[in-house]
């Protein structure tokens, strides 16, 4: 006799005791188990709020200068400069990032987007459009607590609670892809809570949609964002997706930037006879102003399936030889202050960095942060 016919039967039989222990049973409360779950609630009725303009947000250079609005990155004199698509793209609030001290046990954020569009086919509306929150522990790292949910335009919700007890410092990022037309942070009635003002001197990046922020997870998982916390320094973040390609319009603005450090990262939106044209200009720009400040040159990241796919491994091959000429030129010139990034490791070897072989995900966006790290120690003099 077969028993195949059997085994459904046997396996049922033996499934049901478990099946059948408590029919009155309910499914677990997630949100209990795990407090994190309930982020993204309605914010409670009786908070605090506090205005976050009032203080400052770092990664917003030009404080000063008038805005269309608070939060682009750009000052409204850039629309008549730069080109529409580098204007547009600045009206995202990419890099940015507010720090507070309190001791609430709840944190509560009002933030109203610019655009509807809350995430991306390859990217999720956590890394578009969140407001991102990370603390730092008793040995001053900074550690991620929380990250909001947007399914709408204006969002007045609960980051966080059940928090343990105790003051700490807090930074919370703003949304990568999506711009900002207001924020506002809440507590509980009764709780501490201290507006930080930005810090100077801030590293700068100029590049492309992976400096912008694609594919990240959460608005604090892009590089720049990672290399800020290591280093414990402000940025700032001008990445314009599709359009970085050290344009002179924008280094008249990067000049204007007492930066500790300039970070040029555009070879993704640019072919190599455009590096031979643009980059030695661009850094003797640069050079001309601030004559102290270091430059780092990066070459382009590969595409994580330029093995399989000749023409991205020439492009890349391309590309990276007309930077090191450029890199090389400089030198001879007497240009000081310059470093260099290599390439090719920008994403690993696995070929496992990148959503859509181009845009990092966040494993990716470790790697180049890892990459990067040493080179910046060097030029900050850490």
């Amino acid at each position: 006799m077969k028993l195949t016919p059997l085994l459904p039967a046997l396996l049922a039989l033996l499934a049901a005791p478990l099946l059948a222990a408590d029919p009155k049973a309910k499914a677990p409360d997630v949100a209990k188990l795990d407090p994190a779950m309930g982020a993204g609630k309605q914010a409670a009725a009786v908070l605090v709020w506090h205005d976050v303009t009032q203080w400052g947000v770092e990664g917003r250079a030009w404080a000063d200068a008038p805005r269309a609005r608070w939060f682009d990155r750009f000052p409204a004199a850039a629309q008549q400069t730069v080109t529409s698509a580098v204007w547009n793209l600045s009206r995202d609030s990419a890099g940015m990032m507010v720090r507070f001290r309190t001791n609430a046990t709840s944190i509560h954020v009002h933030y109203r987007l610019l655009k509807d569009r809350l995430g991306m086919p390859h990217m999720p509306a956590t890394g578009v459009s969140g407001v991102d929150l990370y603390a730092r522990d008793d040995q001053g790292r900074w550690r991620w607590v929380q990250v909001t949910r947007p399914d709408k335009q204006e969002l007045q919700v609960e980051i966080i609670r059940d928090l343990a007890p105790g003051e700490r410092e807090y930074a919370a990022y703003l949304p990568l892809y999506n711009g900002v037309e207001f924020l506002r942070l809440g507590v509980p009635p009764g709780a501490t809570f201290q507006g930080l003002a930005p810090r100077a001197r801030p590293v700068v990046f100029y590049g492309t949609s992976i400096t912008h922020g694609a594919s990240a997870s959460r608005p604090g998982m892009v590089h720049p964002a990672i290399l800020g916390r290591r280093l414990d320094v402000p940025v700032v973040n001008l990445g314009f997706s599709g359009n970085g390609r050290m344009d002179a319009a924008v280094g008249d603005y990067l000049t204007q930037i007492d930066a500790a450090a300039y970070v040029i990262d555009c070879l993704p939106n640019m072919n190599a006879a455009a590096v031979r044209e643009k980059c030695v200009p661009l850094v003797r720009q640069l050079r001309q102003a601030r004559p102290d400040t270091p430059i780092i040159l990066v070459e382009d990241r590969r595409f994580t399936n330029s093995w399989i796919t000749p023409a991205k491994a020439k492009f890349h091959d391309e590309n990276h030889a007309a930077l090191r000429e450029a890199f090389a030129t400089l030198q001879r010139e007497g240009v000081r202050g310059l470093h260099y990034v290599k390439g090719d490791l920008l994403l690993g070897t696995d070929t496992d960095g990148a959503t859509d072989a181009s845009h990092p995900n966040d494993l990716g966006f470790m790697r180049q942060a890892d990459v990067m790290e040493p080179v910046l120690r060097t030029a900050l003099g850490r």
